[in-house]
């Protein structure tokens, strides 16, 4: 009976319980910080979002790329960070079952626009205009998710409503279910990620046949490969991990996850934006008519 029962248990809400090991009187510590990098993140992709809008010298196809990935880095801040600062600053990780599967679909959606942004922008930026953005994939995931039986445990160990974390959470066989959204995953980052590589490679050549040094140094400087390794790298090893069945601190592995989500967005508008001289330009001309 008590087998039964425990069968007919409906979950209304889950928990997001963050990282798992930090103690409490770190609480408000960690709070501040993903509210300094919230805001950081704001800010950062709102003054290139202000310049672009007010300067007619930007509105060019060369920006329309990075304009949509700081539209992605802010809505996907805005999606998962609030209730996980909310978790530790007001000790609310209260998440409705409908906001959780509603929070995934960001998750995963920006993710993956974020991902072939990227490998556009390697090959060429005029092609940001032409490229797809495909709402379907990510959705697939979130209608095979939302049926599963959850009957048991609510808790999330995780900053945010993930697939993998919710889907653990499931009263039944995870394997059927978790394999074609690791295929998925590894298409989208693993496809981005051979592009994006292809493309630094020749554009690396390219480089290479420029006589001055000091101009190589320029050329160089420009690259993001950095932030794109961070932003790919760390994703393959998790979704990987978790599928082979590689086991490993949940807390670090919550470090990696929130290091490759938080980091890029707030960095993005420095690497794209502010780093490029017409920017930079129309920056300083909005400033001193200011002053």
């Amino acid at each position: 009976m008590r087998a039964r029962e425990r069968k007919t248990i409906t979950i209304l809400d889950f928990v997001i319980v963050g990282f798992p090991g930090l103690l409490p009187h770190y609480y408000g510590l960690v709070s501040v910080l993903l509210f300094f990098v919230y805001v950081f993140t704001l800010v950062g992709n709102a003054v290139f979002l202000a310049l672009f809008v007010m300067s007619r010298s930007l509105q060019k196809p060369v920006y329309y790329c990075i304009i949509n990935l700081a539209v992605c880095d802010v809505l996907f801040s805005t999606a998962t960070l609030p209730k996980i600062i909310s978790r530790y600053c007001f000790q609310d990780g209260t998440i409705s079952f409908m906001g959780c599967f509603l929070q995934m679909f960001f998750v995963h959606y920006f993710g993956s626009v974020t991902a072939r942004l990227l490998a556009v922008m390697a090959i060429d930026r005029y092609a940001a205009i032409c490229f797809p953005l495909r709402y379907h994939s990510p959705l697939m995931m979130i209608i095979r998710a939302y049926p599963l039986p959850y009957c048991a445990s609510n808790t999330i160990v995780h900053c945010c409503c993930d697939h993998i974390a919710i889907t653990t959470l499931a009263c039944t066989d995870r394997e059927e279910y978790s394999y074609p959204a690791f295929i998925h995953a590894m298409i989208v980052l693993l496809g981005s990620l051979a592009v994006i590589v292809f493309s630094y490679c020749a554009f690396i050549v390219a480089v290479l046949r420029i006589l001055s040094t000091q101009g190589r140094m320029k050329t160089f400087s420009t690259c993001s490969l950095i932030i794109i390794a961070l932003f790919f790298l760390p994703r393959c090893f998790n979704y990987l991990s978790s599928n082979i069945n590689i086991k490993f601190s949940t807390d670090l592995r919550l470090v990696i996850i929130m290091m490759y989500s938080l980091l890029p967005p707030m960095i993005n508008p420095l690497i794209y934006c502010l780093r490029t001289d017409e920017v930079k330009k129309v920056l300083i001309r909005k400033l001193q008519r200011k002053k």
